[in-house]
């Protein structure tokens, strides 16, 4: 069975096509999905039949390799990037917040403020 990846799905439609690992699209009717699956995702892999129609190729019974990415997997920072990111991270934290620890202070509302949005971002990234 031919594999590839959903291009586009309009549930409001019920339709879509899908882009396959050979080349070219195909069509995909929401009769051809699996039961309980009301939608695709852009970028979902897939299994299907093919199947030539009128109006050119056509995708039967449509089967889910894996689970659709999430936006935030999507969106999602490379890894090297956020290698640099925590680097910088670290160093903000020595500079402005170890200090008055230290020195048995807390640091400034603002400053800490600040990084704690930063620790916050970072956080958020490595939970994806």
């Amino acid at each position: 069975m031919p594999t590839g990846r959903v291009k586009w799905y309009e549930k409001e439609k019920g339709f879509g096509f899908l882009t396959s690992d050979e080349g070219g699209d195909v069509f995909v009717h929401k009769a051809a999905l699996p039961a309980g699956v009301e939608e695709l995702r852009s970028g979902q892999r897939v299994e299907f039949g093919i199947v030539d129609s009128r109006k050119g190729a056509q995708a039967l019974s449509v089967k889910l390799i894996e689970p659709p990415p999430s936006l935030r997997e999507l969106r999602r920072r490379p890894a090297e990037e956020l290698h640099g990111l925590i680097e910088d991270m670290i160093k903000v934290l020595e500079a402005k917040i170890m200090p008055d620890l230290r020195r048995g202070r807390f640091p400034d509302k603002r400053v800490a403020h600040q990084v704690a949005q930063a620790v916050r971002a970072v956080a958020r990234e490595l939970e994806v």
